[in-house]
């Protein structure tokens, strides 16, 4: 669980992102900050069991700082109003890598993971492998445990060509598969979710649902 003040932050931070007030809030951000490691630890030790990948993972090596880059932003929020983690076997610095994620903000939390936006390399190694292997990859997408909490990979417009791409004909059995450009699945986290004793047990059971498809994503591109 995460503490009421943790999430009291965020919601203050949201309405006062300037630096002059987070300064005169930093302790309170960095109780914060160290609370969400030690959640997401406890999820890592959790869910480590079942992907040993994990192990000796480190939270900090998985939490983004919460500082925006604004250099080509037009908004210049300096702070971001979410603390999140990508949870995968290099850290968050590991971007050739599926993985899990977690997003804390209130309002708006999700936990999930995947693949986000690989390089066309990548991308290109995943799609040959779901055309080659996509009974396997039916399955995984199809199995009562996936489908019970995701229902589908994101098909969303930003995630998806509206074509196949080039090399593939439009009606391959994956086709829809093969034209998504991320391959992501989330669960939302409600705000009452958050502080129970039991959101470590749920996003680790939403990891676990996950994993199948994680490790699919990652032979297809390191083996």
């Amino acid at each position: 669980m995460l503490q009421p003040s943790t999430i009291k932050f965020l919601k203050d931070l949201k309405k006062n992102n300037n630096k002059p007030w987070f300064d005169k809030n930093r302790t309170v951000y960095e109780a914060a900050k160290q609370d969400f490691a030690a959640f997401i630890q406890q999820v890592i030790n959790t869910h480590s069991k079942k992907d040993e990948g994990l192990k000796n993972l480190l939270a900090k090596d998985c939490m983004f700082r919460i500082n925006r880059d604004v250099r080509f932003s037009k908004d210049k929020s300096p702070y971001k109003t979410n603390l999140g983690a990508s949870i995968n076997q290099g850290g968050k610095k590991a971007w050739n890598y599926a993985g899990y994620y977690f997003h804390l903000e209130p309002g708006g939390c999700f936990a999930g993971g995947g693949l986000y936006m690989p390089p066309p390399e990548e991308l290109k190694k995943v799609r040959q492998e779901i055309d080659y292997n996509f009974a396997d990859f039916k399955k995984i997408i199809s199995s009562k445990k996936f489908k019970a909490l995701y229902g589908d990979l994101d098909q969303s417009a930003e995630y998806k060509l509206s074509r196949v791409p080039k090399g593939y004909e439009p009606d391959n059995p994956a086709a829809e598969y093969l034209k998504l450009k991320s391959y992501i699945a989330m669960i939302k986290i409600s705000d009452a979710d958050l502080t129970s004793k039991d959101l470590v047990k749920k996003t680790a059971a939403a990891f676990e649902a996950l994993q199948p498809v994680i490790t699919f994503l990652n032979k297809a591109m390191h083996d």
